[in-house]
């Protein structure tokens, strides 16, 4: 049986103060991983903080040279924004093909951050474009947020507010799906900052990570073709029934040619 108190604040103070005076209890958004570990009796919270009344968390906006989207946007709104399609197209274009269309107008990109899943997508983009995670407290750069498979920089209590993705020169994402589940089993994004050439790998392995090899080969030549030698190691990579380290190993450099391509 689910025995849980129910609570829906209207302010990210009043939520915050719930979440840290119990550390049992759980922020829900979307529900695209709490339900389904409350399905599966993997999660017993002792209470459910609704953060959907929260209006402060919503919202798409372009501010200078960077874009910030609310924790509590939708994938289909992030997909459909002109502010994310005009500043980040390839941000819009990873948002499309997140699950199917009931997970894209439930899921919101604050819950599948700070769940930080091997097999997301939005990691990636986050690593890839070194954007900030804005919380209640403080804020977090993308480098030191990660840390681990299901594992973020969040301390109990600290509510992710918004994600601030510096404008790209340009940017560009492809993934490899279970045909299956949908899941990734290895994506890659890839972004010319200003400060640099990232390459940002999520599904290969139990965490989202950059490939330092990659950033190199792209900053002497953005091409797909600069990447095409360069070989991931399958060390430390994920390796399932689907697919094997080795595998996903050889998507990696499949993919990031794909997303060099795709960004022009």
């Amino acid at each position: 049986m689910y025995d849980f108190a129910y609570h829906k604040p209207t302010s990210v103070a009043d939520a915050v103060k719930i979440l840290s005076s119990d550390p049992d209890a759980r922020p829900i958004s979307g529900g695209q991983t709490l339900l389904p570990a409350l399905k599966h009796r993997l999660n017993k919270p002792s209470a459910v903080v609704d953060l959907s009344g929260i209006a402060e968390l919503r919202g798409i906006k372009r501010d200078g040279d960077k874009l910030v989207i609310g924790a509590l946007a939708r994938h289909g709104e992030v997909a459909n924004s002109a502010e994310v399609k005009a500043a980040i197209p390839a941000l819009a274009q990873m948002a499309g093909t997140i699950g199917d269309t009931q997970v894209r107008n439930r899921g919101t990109i604050g819950g599948s951050v700070s769940n930080n899943d091997p097999a997301a997508d939005y990691p990636s983009a986050v690593l890839g474009l070194g954007a900030t995670v804005v919380t209640d407290k403080r804020r977090i750069a993308a480098d030191d947020f990660f840390q681990g498979m299901f594992t973020t920089a969040l301390e109990p209590g600290e509510l992710l507010v918004a994600i601030e993705f510096p404008i790209p020169e340009k940017a560009g994402y492809a993934k490899m799906r279970n045909p299956a589940s949908r899941y990734v089993m290895a994506g890659v994004f890839v972004a010319k900052t200003k400060s640099g050439v990232r390459v940002a790998v999520n599904g290969a392995g139990p965490c989202v990570f950059r490939q330092a090899d990659m950033e190199k080969a792209l900053t002497a030549s953005w091409s797909a073709d600069a990447v095409a030698g360069v070989r991931q190691s399958a060390d430390g990579l994920n390796g399932d029934i689907h697919g094997s380290a080795e595998y996903r190993a050889h998507l990696v450099t499949v993919m990031a040619k794909r997303a060099v391509a795709a960004a022009g």
